[in-house]
């Protein structure tokens, strides 16, 4: 098996699994114990992951960073968080911005403060894959609280400004956030220079355990008001109670420590391998064509769409290759990828687009032997169907 999904998830790395080994059995304490040396210990290791992943992302305080389940909560939390708060004081707003390529953690959660009467505007991006920082700002109101957009899309890997984006939101007063599940660990991430108000990521997407994701919530004025989601302790903060998961936060922390060390040379090497990828099939195949932008994107990410080929039937034809059509997250709703559609692509064109995701176990022996078997089962396929290539 080649695996070639890394947008989906990635192996943990043997350092995490090594680091995370005592806190399971030897080191099992509660970190909310503060009667005795287990709960002492479990606290130290918590606030001491809290700090390396403060740093990671340019947080500068640990205590900005809220440990949650995952990206998914974290989204939720936010986007939740910011709305239900303003509802509850006097005069708050009640319209959020987001983009039409969010992940479903995030779209789905809008369009259900939508239901709960909240106003959402969605916006449309280029055919590359950006969103205009310009749109952004005019889509702003004086009702307006909260702007969400990706740092990297999960599909097609487009770096959004962010930058650009957060400056609108400043200048207008208003609260950004960005999941960067795809992005920390992989490109350069720092909330501060960028001026990013929250920011949710997991560990998952980067060697770590599954599980266990953070929040970040800007300290400082103005301050940012969040509604918990769950109730029933107080911990972190009073926004997201419950038992903390010592294990992965360890894990997450180490996790996060060793992407960072190793985070531009590895950029540079998935680069050269995702072109030396790219480069085979346009050289073997007509009709490759690169859905978003190439250069502002992940290092890892390829998303392609080959002329007159079924994605469906090409994965099937390829058992030995783990590959993707589209987001793991909305895997099980049969209609095409709502992010390819927003390039303007047909349906035709979007059911014809796979996406490949290289990451730190893959080998050029890898990607030659995957473009080899891709190569190979696109030409039985058009084949089968000569007037559609």
């Amino acid at each position: 098996m080649i695996y070639l999904d890394h947008q989906a998830t990635t192996p943990a790395d043997a350092r995490v699994v090594e680091a995370m080994a005592p806190w399971w059995t030897r080191d099992f304490g509660n970190a909310a114990s503060r009667t005795h040396v287990y709960g002492w210990r479990a606290e130290a290791a918590v606030e001491a992951a809290r700090e390396t992943l403060a740093r990671a992302i340019g947080a500068g305080d640990p205590r900005e960073i809220i440990f949650t389940s995952g990206a998914t909560e974290s989204d939720n939390l936010a986007l939740q968080g910011v709305a239900h708060a303003a509802r509850a004081r006097r005069g708050g707003g009640d319209h959020l911005v987001t983009v039409a390529t969010e992940h479903p953690a995030v779209l789905d959660t809008a369009r259900a403060l939508a239901r709960e009467g909240f106003a959402v505007t969605e916006l449309p991006v280029d055919p590359a894959g950006f969103v205009d920082p310009d749109a952004v700002a005019h889509a702003i109101n004086e009702r307006t609280i909260l702007v969400s957009v990706l740092w990297a899309n999960n599909e097609i890997g487009v770096l959004q400004p962010i930058e650009a984006i957060a400056a609108v939101c400043r200048q207008r007063g208003v609260l950004f956030h960005s999941d960067a599940a795809q992005a920390v660990g992989k490109v350069p991430v720092d909330v501060a220079a960028a001026g990013v108000d929250l920011l949710s990521w997991t560990a998952h997407k980067l060697y770590g355990p599954k599980g266990i994701g953070a929040l970040r919530v800007r300290s400082g004025r103005p301050r940012v008001r969040l509604a918990p989601l769950l109730y029933g302790g107080g911990h972190e903060n009073g926004l997201r109670s419950g038992t903390l998961p010592v294990p992965l936060i360890v894990g997450f922390a180490k996790a996060v420590e060793l992407a960072l060390a190793d985070l531009e040379a590895e950029a540079d090497r998935l680069i050269a391998l995702r072109s030396r990828l790219l480069a085979r099939l346009r050289a073997e195949l007509d009709g490759v064509l690169v859905n978003g932008d190439l250069e502002r994107r992940l290092p890892g990410n390829l998303n392609l769409r080959f002329a007159g080929i079924d994605a469906d039937a090409l994965l099937a034809a390829l058992p030995e290759v783990a590959l993707s059509t589209g987001s793991a997250c909305s895997s099980a709703r049969p209609e095409p990828s709502s992010v390819l559609r927003a390039l303007g692509l047909p349906d035709a064109e979007v059911r014809a687009s796979i996406r490949l995701g290289l990451g730190r176990s893959t080998t050029s022996e890898d990607v030659d032997a995957a473009a080899d078997r891709i190569i190979a089962a696109v030409r039985v396929q058009r084949a089968q169907r000569p007037h559609s290539a």
